[in-house]
């Protein structure tokens, strides 16, 4: 990977919401500490012009990945879907609920050139910021990159092993050069989930890095 910034590259700030941090509904361990390094790594993209996209859970009530919503059932259990396997979550990030909010800690969300919102759709997951669950519905995002010349995507945020690993999946699917800077994500780990994920990214071609190696 060459370490140095360019205009074509883009930082994609994934999930920092109240829901996913301390005290949150499905709060990742150590969530808050994204905020730091995704905010010097805004800056850095900022002064090689580069580019800074988020993604927000935006979650109906009653969404199908919610335990709530499946009688009998129990967050984190995993139920068979039309597409396959999900996991069963706490109700989170729900439309308009304070949890839903970017956290007003992260500096650069006031600079962000475009808001992707996912999970919007009640009857479908979507961890990936390009493609929902069903592996057929898009975001849009992809075209956005494209349109705009991006050619290289850095991920960061929440978490490693779902929105972050799935979301860097699926941007090296759809071309792009992919970068995962692993200091700045934080994960779940539910089950080998993160060692499933780190395997799945390396087999894809994604590179991992860490914020040092951007920043010196």
């Amino acid at each position: 990977m060459n370490p140095t910034l360019c205009e074509e590259d883009v930082l994609l700030a994934i999930d920092v919401q109240y829901d996913f941090l301390p005290g949150g509904a499905l709060a990742v361990e150590n969530g808050d500490g994204v905020i730091a390094p995704i905010d010097a790594l805004a800056r850095r993209f900022a002064s090689h012009r580069g580019h800074l996209v988020l993604t927000q859970d935006w979650h109906p009530p009653h969404h199908a990945s919610f335990a709530s919503s499946h009688p009998g059932k129990t967050p984190f259990e995993t139920i068979e879907m039309p597409w396959g396997p999900q996991v069963l979550w706490p109700d989170h990030c729900v439309q308009g609920s304070r949890g839903a909010e970017i956290s007003r800690a992260l500096d650069c969300a006031t600079a962000a050139e475009l808001v992707i919102r996912k999970g919007f759709h009640r009857d479908v997951d979507s961890y990936s910021a390009f493609r929902e669950a069903d592996r057929r519905t898009q975001t849009g995002l992809a075209g956005y990159l494209r349109e705009r010349g991006l050619e290289r995507v850095f991920c960061v945020g929440l978490a490693t092993d779902f929105c972050v690993a799935w979301t860097a999946l699926d941007a090296r699917a759809e071309g792009f050069e992919t970068v995962v800077v692993i200091d700045a994500c934080r994960a779940i780990d539910q089950d080998g989930s993160l060692a499933k994920a780190l395997a799945d990214l390396e087999r894809a071609g994604v590179t991992i890095c860490e914020t040092g190696d951007l920043l010196a």
